[in-house]
């Protein structure tokens, strides 16, 4: 199967697991051997403040969510726009760290789009295409826009996009209508 790196999977309707139920995962890497990816719409109670405070004891003023990118324990990832901080580029523009060093160089500058994420999602060798062939997933093209964006609407606005590329195959992302009955 084609390499899904740099796309979002979107939860099906029909996905009941809990750990998935209404998602929107960025995959930052998919190989024969897994795939590893990002939450993007599961911000949990804890502030980035809030976490730097408990592992470094680094002041850190940011009030903005710390992510939990899936059910898989792991060390806290970010994913951003800033390319001087960049362990691997997930799509043009679009990178993720693991690196303290780099965490706390995102941290200092609200303007930049980040994100941290708590966890991951994994899937082991062939796990992946398996619940993609069983109707579990739909996926769609990342657009760096669409990962920093309202984290309440994503699901939705994701499953219309699909819809509507069925509908209107080709159709890029920054084509899409707001709101289609306005045309």
């Amino acid at each position: 199967m084609e390499s899904l790196s740099g796309k979002l999977l979107v939860a099906a309707p029909q996905l009941r697991d809990p750990n998935f139920v209404q998602t929107v995962v960025l995959i930052i890497q998919h190989e024969p051997q897994g795939a590893l990816g990002v939450i993007l719409n599961r911000p949990s109670q804890q502030s980035v403040r809030e976490v730097c405070e408990i592992l470094d004891h680094q002041p850190c003023s940011s009030d903005r969510p710390i992510y939990s990118g899936g059910p898989v324990p792991g060390p806290l990832l970010a994913v951003h726009t800033a390319s001087s901080h960049a362990d691997q580029e997930i799509l043009p523009g679009l990178f993720v760290s693991a690196k303290e060093s780099s965490f706390h160089n995102l941290l200092d500058n609200e303007q930049d789009h980040w994100r941290i994420y708590s966890g991951h999602a994994g899937w082991g060798e062939g796990q992946l295409d398996g619940e993609l062939r069983a109707g579990g997933w739909l996926t769609t093209d990342a657009v760096i826009e669409d990962i920093f964006s309202d984290y309440q609407t994503l699901w939705k606005r994701m499953t219309s996009r699909i819809g509507l590329n069925i509908l209107v195959p080709g159709l890029r992302p920054d084509q899409v209508p707001k709101d289609p009955g306005l045309n």
